[in-house]
């Protein structure tokens, strides 16, 4: 199975803290790959590592043949990587329609004097974001019916999903999901692991998230990667990780 992400031996340290300990894993392409661990175990570490906002001490993170750690963070969205954070960042006063289209910085390539004036180039470009937001991604993540309308007020559980769409709008290789169930109720939380999974199956995506919601990870995800004090202790399918004695001692609740 090829593999678009690798890291290798990556450490990160604090002072006289290690965050990351020579953490080696995989992510399969066209996969769910979720990440699980104890608070404090180096999960968001290794986000920010992957999205640049943390250096690496030493080691390698090899992303489609890139290796991003001689990238500077910016670079990563272009090379194909989008990140959702746990926490939502929509912008209350705009519609859902605007709010997605700020995700597409990374696409636009008009300079700066056409974006400044609205001139043909500029206005073609945003044409064609809207049409693609309107094709692929509202009927994808089912957002037609709130497209012109204001974010204020809608549901939790709707506002998670427009952040996805704002994260999907660059058409990334990689989407990062940063705690995608967090503050949901059970049937949301569901219906949130039914897009993801629509999302991966249906499209070129390869989705790697971290999350606390074992039930939703277990049920959704095809790889499992474990860390505990910064360190990798196991990796598996749902079903070996469930059963595995290391993975109940750090995590699951064995006795």
């Amino acid at each position: 199975m090829e593999n678009l992400l690798e890291l290798s031996d990556v450490s990160v340290s604090f002072g006289g803290i290690k965050a990351l300990s020579q953490v080696s894993m995989s992510v399969a392409a066209n996969k769910v790959t979720a990440v699980i661990g104890p608070n404090g175990a180096g999960k968001t570490s290794l986000f920010n590592v992957i999205s640049g906002f943390y250096p690496a001490d030493t080691g390698a993170v090899v992303f489609a043949n890139d290796n991003l750690l001689k990238r500077p963070a910016h670079m990563r969205s272009i090379l194909g990587i989008s990140r959702t954070f746990q926490n939502i960042a929509l912008f209350p006063g705009m519609t859902v329609e605007e709010n997605i289209k700020l995700g597409a910085h990374a696409q636009l390539r008009t300079n700066l004097l056409s974006a400044a004036f609205y001139l043909g180039p500029a206005k073609r470009e945003e044409a064609a974001i809207t049409a693609d937001i309107g094709k692929r991604l509202l009927p994808l993540l089912d957002l037609d019916e709130y497209r012109h309308r204001s974010v204020s007020g809608l549901p939790y559980g709707v506002q998670k999903r427009i952040e996805l769409a704002r994260a999907l709008v660059n058409q990334p290789k990689l989407l990062m999901l940063d705690e995608p169930f967090a503050g949901m109720p059970p049937p949301e939380k569901a219906r949130m692991s039914s897009y993801i999974r629509r999302i991966v199956n249906e499209t070129d995506l390869t989705a790697l998230l971290i999350d606390h919601d074992m039930e939703s990870i277990m049920n959704m995800s095809d790889h499992i990667v474990v860390l505990n004090f910064g360190s990798v202790i196991a990796a598996g399918s749902p079903v070996e990780m469930q059963t595995n004695p290391a993975v109940i001692e750090a995590y699951l609740g064995g006795e």
